[in-house]
């Protein structure tokens, strides 16, 4: 099992983000970062959250170009471009519509009266008075971009059943090095299944990466001894050792190929019990080149399966409960997290990539002799977080009702068990530091739903609900309440310090909404990023809601060709701030899986912020986002109104 040899590699180096302190001001449209420009809002009144702190010295960024991007909108044509995490703060901008300079400003959004669908930009940043050299890029005239992929053929299972393929959950990473991300597109067949499911047989799942361009890079296969669905093929895209390319890393088995056609393992080796179930043989973990698609290094996977009833059944389906992260362990370079168990036993295992080989940092196991007794099983959730939760700009891992410190040991555990849904961020910014709302499944728990310090596990408030708590968000919808406001399947709607707004939950068309959020439009709070489900067809078609203080949320977009993942959670392939200023973009496959469809906003802000892909707890929500049930990236600080 030896890795083909690693492709040479250019050096790039990233952004060193020594002074990006985001520090978060109340102005009368919403919030703005310290270094606001004098032609946006009006000046600010009242400091939000001052305490808000600067990125790690030793946290190295992606270098990334401008993103420019020009859509169609209401008076004309919306450009809209990065400012990067270690810009100056007087920086500034000049705009040139095919050759001609129309504006220069300070903003990072403008809005062309003159601009057509023929019209071709260029931006060019003023950085000490010296304009930088300038990217360019037309007008997606449909308001999107249709990215073509190469749909795989199906096949037939063991048992003789057919299946066809869709795309599925995607990330992206700079993967050849020249500022820009490219697109890694997971292909899951149409007999994917929950782990709980065992006895049916599905296809492999595979692995694409695009150029958004729609040029294909490679293929991984991962072979039938890792069977498809959400819990057993999460991925990770990241640059693990800072030469400015990400890889990818997943767990593989006997028969996965590289985009070579190298075998990792042993290629005629069959795992498949008669069930379908794979509850032994050889698991690994791999790590291929962003570029290349080719295998670099493979170990033994841990956390290990074991005996599948140390997980808690005997028939795979909770040993086969797998997450995967990227933190920032020793707070200089990223390491890969992946994990096993959410129910019973719980364990994670971090992982170091120097270029040449995997080495594996730190094991935390809930049965282990330091571990067993303290509460940390039974605590896992279909997600989790990554941020620096005690300020010692070290990442721990937020895995549910519990949280790992960088070292690989027991942070605390609040012993309410596991639960569908978690979000970390500075939700409450008139706390100091970060806040965790979490969700619960047990119907015996003393929270339904709750938020607790992300630091200690300390409880805030919550409710008890005596029920299945399934779904639960938190996002600033409104300024009429300070902080963000958090909602549930358990019922109400509540500010950041627990106070009941509503006893109904925002909702759309008699349908509520709790699966995700949206930066979109022009104003600091988040809309709400969700499906419309389509009945029988078994999955939706995406649309962003607004709040406007009522129950009823207001549809401000969607599209019924923007086809959604799945039909419990509705999100799409991707939702992160991938190009343009600071607002999300969102991805979604088309209705047969020919093309993906990449969605900017069309609305103008008078608000610049750096890209939030150089905030680090964003940048790694990103890159967990595909993981388990999918669930929005947040910020390290708070961004939103008062």
């Amino acid at each position: 099992m030896s890795p083909a040899p690693r492709p040479s590699r250019r050096r790039r180096s990233g952004v060193l983000l020594t002074t990006a302190l985001v520090t978060v001001l109340v102005g009368t449209g919403g919030t703005l970062a310290a270094n606001r420009p004098a032609d946006a809002a009006p000046a600010p009144s009242t400091p939000v959250n001052s305490a808000t702190k600067a990125l790690s010295a030793a946290r190295i960024a992606e270098r990334l170009d401008r993103g420019l991007v020009a859509v169609p909108a209401d008076g004309g044509t919306l450009v809209t471009w990065r400012m990067f995490g270690d810009d100056p703060e007087d920086v500034s901008f000049r705009l040139y519509r095919g050759g001609a300079l129309i504006d220069e400003t300070l903003k990072t959004n403008y809005l062309d009266s003159g601009g057509d669908a023929s019209s071709t930009y260029e931006i060019r940043a003023v950085v000490n008075g010296t304009e930088q050299p300038g990217e360019k890029a037309g007008v997606w005239g449909s308001g999107r971009l249709d990215i073509p992929l190469q749909k795989p053929a199906g096949g037939s299972t063991r048992d003789g059943v057919a299946y066809t393929y869709s795309a599925n959950d995607t990330s992206v990473g700079d993967l050849d090095g020249d500022g820009q991300y490219e697109l890694v597109v997971k292909w899951v067949p149409s007999n994917a299944t929950d782990v709980a499911n065992s006895g049916t047989c599905t296809g492999p799942t595979l692995f694409d990466a695009y150029e958004l361009s729609g040029r294909r890079l490679w293929r991984v296969d991962l072979g039938t001894n890792v069977r498809s669905g959400s819990h057993y093929d999460s991925f990770q895209v990241f640059d693990y050792d800072r030469d400015g390319r990400a890889e990818m890393a997943v767990r593989t088995s006997d028969g996965s190929k590289d985009a070579a056609g190298t075998v990792i393992g042993d290629g005629n080796a069959s795992h498949l019990a008669d069930n379908c179930a794979v509850i032994s043989g050889a698991e690994y973990l791999s790590v291929f080149d962003g570029e290349s698609g080719k295998v670099m290094d493979s170990v033994p996977f841990e956390p290990a399966r074991g005996s599948a009833a140390d997980w808690g059944d005997t028939w795979g389906n909770r040993e086969g409960r797998l997450l995967s992260a990227t933190a920032y362990l020793d707070g200089t370079k990223p390491s890969m997290v992946f994990t096993r168990g959410i129910y019973e036993r719980t364990a994670l295992a971090a992982y170091d990539w120097n270029g040449s080989e995997l080495t594996r940092r730190w094991k935390f196991d809930s049965n282990s002799s330091t571990n067993y007794g303290k509460g940390y099983d039974q605590q896992g959730n279909h997600n989790l977080a990554v941020a620096d939760v005690d300020g010692d700009g070290r990442d721990e891992i937020m895995y549910g009702a519990m949280a790992v410190d960088d070292n690989g040991s027991g942070l605390w555990t609040t012993k309410l068990g596991h639960g569908d849904a978690l979000h970390v961020g500075d939700l409450d910014p008139a706390r100091p530091g970060l806040e965790s709302f979490n969700v619960h499944e047990h119907t015996d728990s003393a929270y339904g739903f709750e938020m607790h310090d992300a630091k200690t596990g300390q409880v805030l408030w919550g409710r008890k609900t005596g029920t299945d708590v399934g779904r639960g968000i938190c996002a600033d919808l409104t300024r009429q309440y300070a902080g963000a406001e958090c909602w549930s399947s358990g019922g109400g709607l509540y500010t950041a310090k627990g106070t009941e707004i509503s006893g109904s939950v925002p909702a759309f068309g008699g349908g509520a909404s709790y699966n995700s959020a949206i930066w979109w439009d022009g104003d600091a709070n988040r809309e709400l990023l969700d499906h419309r489900w389509s009945g029988s067809a078994g999955v939706g078609y995406g649309q962003v809601l607004k709040y406007d203080g009522d129950s009823e949320l207001t549809r401000i977009w969607y599209d019924q060709d923007a086809k959604s993942d799945n039909w419990t959670k509705g999100n799409p392939a991707l939702s992160a701030d991938l190009l343009g200023d600071w607002r999300e973009e969102m991805i979604w496959r088309n209705a047969d899986s020919t093309a993906l469809r990449l969605y900017s906003t069309p609305h103008p802000t008078e608000y610049r912020l750096p890209t939030l892909m150089h905030d680090p707890v964003y940048r790694l929500g990103a890159a967990w986002q595909n993981t388990g049930y999918n669930q929005p990236p947040q910020v390290s600080y708070y961004l939103g109104t008062k």
